[in-house]
């Protein structure tokens, strides 16, 4: 009987470890025609700072609000950053869908982790002019590609990236390793330990994109 009890205790014990915190944002409790709720938002960079909107869009994967980054500025080293401040997390999984809408220099779509300012953080983005994604550190507002996991620095790997299409984009972090992944794909590794504290994550555009942005979700232990 002790044995039986034990045993059941252990097993409760796993399951409850292995149970997972899940944050979703869709915006649709937002106010369309205003900033998004319990985000922050800034500049790394040059140039004029974003301005994200959280808008109506019946073609959204839930047909309702989304959250826009509406600002054309073409500057070239400008990165909008939109963070959201109720969660601070260093291991987690991060998706988002994404909309790439226009843009003549760039049209990309970003995740953040680990932020700790404007100046400080990880970013993985997505390009639909490139058909790229890079996964990069941005340190001391200094942006640098970081190579492939068993293949080195090649910029990131090719990926088709539609525009006017909504795509899944995602990473996981655990410890000094990142996953990347595509539409479901996984695309790479990346291993790094420039930023090993838990931080903000939140999403990100660069130059002229005017990007949408619906379904955040971060999944943490």
């Amino acid at each position: 009987m002790r044995f039986q009890i034990f045993a059941v205790c252990i097993t409760l014990m796993i399951v409850t470890t292995s149970v997972l915190a899940q944050t979703k944002l869709n915006f649709n409790k937002d106010k369309a025609g205003a900033p998004p709720s319990d985000f922050t938002t800034a500049l790394t960079g040059q140039g004029k700072a974003g301005v994200w909107t959280v808008i109506k869009d019946d073609a959204s994967p839930a047909q309702g609000n989304v959250l826009a980054q509406t600002d054309a500025d073409a500057t070239s080293y400008r990165f909008p950053v939109c963070v959201y401040d109720k969660l601070t997390a260093k291991d987690a999984d991060i998706s988002v869908k994404f909309k790439p809408i226009s843009g003549q220099k760039d049209q990309a779509a970003g995740l953040v982790w680990r932020y700790r300012d404007k100046d400080n953080y990880y970013i993985v983005r997505a390009n639909a002019n490139e058909n790229n994604v890079v996964l990069y550190k941005i340190q001391n507002g200094k942006r640098e590609d970081l190579p492939l996991k068993g293949e080195g620095r090649t910029y990131g790997k090719k990926a088709p990236v539609p525009k006017n299409q909504w795509s899944d984009l995602r990473v996981t972090a655990k410890g000094n390793l990142f996953t990347v992944y595509l539409n479901g794909e996984k695309l790479y590794e990346v291993e790094d330990a420039t930023f090993t504290e838990a931080g903000k994550v939140g999403l990100w555009t660069k130059a002229d994109s005017v990007t949408y942005f619906d379904d955040l979700e971060v999944k943490t232990k």
